[in-house]
């Protein structure tokens, strides 16, 4: 839908993304990268992504996928270390 594949950005989109064999096999090929759904359309990495070169890091599917389990890993930890648990509960 025109979305940065790395920033969520829908300004200035300039090269496109390449996704690596595994992540476009069997049911996954011909899916978008963000979402799961029925690509459309092809993903670009917008202006600013490319000058600072993460259109180099690798696949974006397993760059986002990376980025978003240590985000969830951090969150948790951050959750169980205060009074709260993740169930809402007093410990």
């Amino acid at each position: 839908d025109g979305k940065c594949v790395i920033c969520d950005s829908y300004v200035r989109p300039c090269t496109l993304v390449r996704i690596c064999d595994e992540c476009n096999y069997g049911s996954y090929q011909g899916r978008c990268v963000i979402c799961g759904g029925p690509g459309v359309s092809d993903a670009y990495y917008c202006k600013e992504c490319t000058i600072q070169e993460k259109d180099r890091d690798g696949c974006p599917k397993i760059v986002n996928l990376g980025s978003s389990k240590t985000d969830l890993f951090y969150e948790r930890k951050k959750l169980a270390r205060g009074s709260w648990n993740i169930s809402g509960l007093y410990y």
